[in-house]
């Protein structure tokens, strides 16, 4: 760092502390990189702040990998619960014990003309050499602009809003969505004994449990979550890619909405506009559970085969049959009719990379990388995604990412000092 008089300046400045963050800060200091952390909350602050009481991780304990720390408790097959999730951060957090400052804003990283980058922040400028980007991609609550519409008596949320039952008004609950937030906040709901309406996305479901193990563990073992996207049959389209839904409360388990509509949930297909107090759905709810369904057999067919090819002892398995099937496709649904006093907006984050002058983004406000490398000299993406692979934004995966840049970035450096 310069003298009190001049711009701080540091080798690396990283943006975002959350498991991303704290992950490129671990592998610099092993390479010994000068470098400074900027977090505008608390240290990972979207896990202690965004999600709801009941939440659960939805992979295993095991895949808890963050580097230099992987899980070490007595239940590596179960699912942690927030509460030990944020206990396992603050371990990580106090091994990191990375160089930073909390309750700093960034506002614009800007490339200088003489070199590295220029970081106005809400506490002073800085410069850098370098730049990580580890914010993450999921920064702004997606609301559609139909939520103006709604009579203002009816409560809204956004799903990171969502704590509980109990801390929404009594009556019936419209959620909007089916992605893994979605439909485990559905779940929550219905558990609570809330009257739920569910207006079903384009989600895929996949198995908890199939043939013995838990599906994450057999992909693991195929090797699944070692595919980069340059070796995915989507390429990069496979970013765009809804998360599947399934749950890890109470021991982990499927989510079946078809079951849901057994017991009382409502479903509807896609939410397509509001006319007064009349909410209208697309008719497409059959070929979406039929869909989500589709890719909960091909999962498990693909265990089938890699169980046959290899001639492993396990249970048998078999085809999902449905439980439920709508009658009749619902258009349209009258809010007050319904007793519906709240909406939950289940759809979602966009990105917000506002901040970061440079030519490197999509016209969707994505960044354009490979492995999180840009072709702005020196500006990097962590966290995202698939950056990388599967595990590329999950505890699973940060590490492998986390420790390729910084090897970019120490590459870089001498480089540039050689040049």
């Amino acid at each position: 760092m310069t003298s009190a008089n001049k711009t701080p300046h540091h080798s690396v400045i990283i943006i975002g502390g959350g498991q991303a963050g704290l992950s490129a800060s671990y592998y610099l200091q092993q390479q010994g990189v000068d470098h400074l952390l900027l977090e505008k909350s608390a240290l990972t602050n979207a896990w202690r702040t965004q999600r709801w009481d009941a939440f659960c991780l939805v992979t295993p304990n095991w895949q808890c990998q963050l580097p230099g720390y992987p899980y070490a408790g007595d239940d590596p097959h179960g699912f942690m619960k927030k509460d030990e999730i944020i206990a396992y951060l603050d371990g990580f957090i106090e091994m990191v014990n990375a160089p930073c400052r909390t309750g700093v804003t960034v506002q614009q990283v800007k490339p200088r003309a003489q070199g590295g980058y220029l970081v106005r922040t809400s506490d002073g400028e800085f410069t850098a050499d370098q730049v990580i980007v580890a914010s993450g991609g999921y920064q702004v609550p997606i609301i559609p602009r139909l939520a103006e519409r709604v009579p203002t008596e009816i409560k809204q949320i956004h799903s990171e809003q969502y704590r509980n039952a109990d801390l929404l008004p009594e009556g019936n609950v419209l959620v909007v969505g089916s992605g893994q937030s979605g439909a485990q906040i559905a779940e929550d709901l219905h558990l609570a004994g809330r009257k739920v309406f569910l207006a079903v996305g384009d989600a895929p479901r996949c198995a908890r449990f199939y043939r013995g193990r838990d599906v994450v563990d057999w992909l693991d073992e195929m090797k699944y979550y070692d595919i980069s996207v340059d070796k995915h049959p989507l390429r990069e389209g496979v970013r765009d890619n809804t998360n599947h839904y399934l749950t890890g409360r109470d021991g982990g388990r499927d989510i079946d909405l078809r079951r849901f509509a057994t017991e009382g949930m409502e479903l509807f297909g896609l939410l397509t506009g509001l006319e007064g107090s009349n909410l209208q759905f697309a008719p497409d709810l059959a070929s979406k559970l039929e869909a989500a369904d589709a890719v909960y057999e091909r999962i498990n067919r693909s265990i089938d085969n890699y169980i046959e090819e290899n001639a492993i002892d396990a249970p048998s398995g078999k085809h999902y049959q449905p439980v439920w099937k709508p009658e009749a496709e619902r258009e349209q649904l009258d809010l007050r009719t319904a007793g519906i006093t709240s909406i939950i907006w289940c759809i979602g984050f966009a990105p917000d990379f506002r901040y970061v002058e440079a030519s490197v983004f999509d016209g969707h406000g994505h960044p354009v990388h490979h492995r999180g490398v840009t072709a702005q000299p020196g500006l990097y993406f962590l966290g995202l995604p698939w950056l990388h692979t599967w595990g590329s934004g999950r505890f699973s995966g940060i590490a492998r990412d986390a420790e390729y840049l910084a090897e970019q970035i120490v590459s870089t450096a001498r480089l540039a000092k050689a040049g």
